[in-house]
């Protein structure tokens, strides 16, 4: 593309506008975040998923998910 098929404002004419603004598409974090609304105010499913969450530190894999959430707390990515 020749730098005079763009218009002024660098956008091609005719082409359909991205639904991506600046850092990120607002759609979809709105529907993200409309999503995590309606999973909180669910508190049945809440408390399903702190018990299963509970279950799981208790369990065998305790000690490894207590590694994990050190590791992330220190903000460092996981090294494979």
């Amino acid at each position: 593309m020749k730098p005079s098929d763009t218009s002024a404002a660098g956008k091609v004419p005719g082409q359909v506008p991205s639904q991506v603004q600046g850092e990120g598409d607002y759609v979809a974090a709105r529907k993200y975040q409309q999503d995590q609304h309606a999973f909180a105010r669910n508190t049945g499913e809440v408390d399903r998923k702190a018990h299963e969450a509970e279950a799981a530190l208790d369990g065998p894999e305790g000690e490894e998910l207590e590694r994990a959430r050190e590791e992330a707390a220190k903000g460092h990515p996981r090294q494979s």
